[in-house]
């Protein structure tokens, strides 16, 4: 069963995407996610933590299409998805889903035309393609590497670019599972100020991660997986809840961890996300 947590005030924000009800699993393992709810809304930044194999790759597979689950439903602007060709062709430009691995999803033999598999199956015009293709390079930051062959590009590179190949069909939607993983600090900043230009231009963005503190600094809304079922609210309220945080094999974030041993209290309104914010507090 999914829980909403207690006193959460529902958002006028309208709702893009959800799941309601949703089971779903694989063959010998038929239990991954039990009856699980959540919602992704307009602009909201949401966080999805759980410990590894909690089942949040799974949620964001059923979210984005790429999973039909066994029973439940998957919501797009309120309206059922169907699981039939045309139907998951249009939810797949509305929801673009990146892999944690790039080298999973990357295959052309160089940048350009890596990006441009997706416009270019859309039936796109070609002036259309290209424009896409370079306004998606330039959001990620990766424009410089346009005619570079696929393997010359470091990780990080590789990341952003699996990135633009989705932001190049233009979904309202980005279903992103553990972006920063395997990054340096460098090549985190880089994704995060990708994030920011593309949020600017109207995507909604996701995060599936069990890094608690980057889902601190950077979510308005957390859901966590832990025992099969989701556990969604504003930050502040999910994030303190040390109890849920243990029963997912997670922590609290260190700004929560150092307060409390300081005696303060976390304000609910305007939580200090970051170092600054705590020695502004301390001071």
């Amino acid at each position: 069963m999914t829980h909403r947590l207690a006193q959460h005030e529902p958002s006028a924000v309208p709702v893009l995407l959800s799941a309601a009800g949703v089971h779903a699993g694989y063959p010998g393992h038929d239990d991954v996610l039990d009856c699980v709810s959540v919602e992704v809304a307009r602009g909201r930044r949401l966080a999805v933590l759980g410990a590894n194999g909690s089942g949040k790759t799974t949620l964001l597979r059923c979210l984005s299409g790429a999973h039909r689950p066994s029973t439940g439903d998957v919501l797009v602007h309120g309206e059922p998805l169907r699981y039939r060709a045309a139907a998951l062709r249009a939810h797949r430009q509305r929801v673009q889903l990146v892999l944690q691995d790039p080298d999973d999803q990357l295959f052309s033999a160089d940048v350009r035309r890596d990006v441009s598999f997706g416009p270019v199956n859309l039936g796109l015009p070609d002036a259309e393609v290209r424009r896409r293709v370079g306004e998606s390079l330039e959001a990620l930051g990766v424009a410089h590497v346009a005619d570079r062959a696929v393997h010359q590009l470091s990780y990080g590179q590789r990341k952003r670019v699996a990135v633009a190949g989705a932001v190049a069909m233009r979904p309202d939607v980005l279903l992103l599972d553990e972006p920063t993983a395997g990054l340096d600090p460098h090549g985190v900043t880089a994704m995060f100020a990708a994030l920011g230009r593309l949020e600017r231009g109207g995507t909604t963005v996701v995060m599936a991660t069990h890094d608690v503190d980057l889902a601190w600094a950077w979510a308005d809304e957390v859901a966590v997986v832990v025992d099969r079922v989701v556990h969604q609210d504003v930050l502040v309220k999910v994030m303190t809840d040390t109890d849920l945080m243990i029963r997912a094999g997670l922590a609290v974030p260190w700004p929560v961890r150092l307060l409390r041993d300081l005696g303060r209290e976390i304000d609910v309104v305007a939580p200090p996300r970051t170092s600054a914010d705590v020695a502004a507090l301390l001071r």
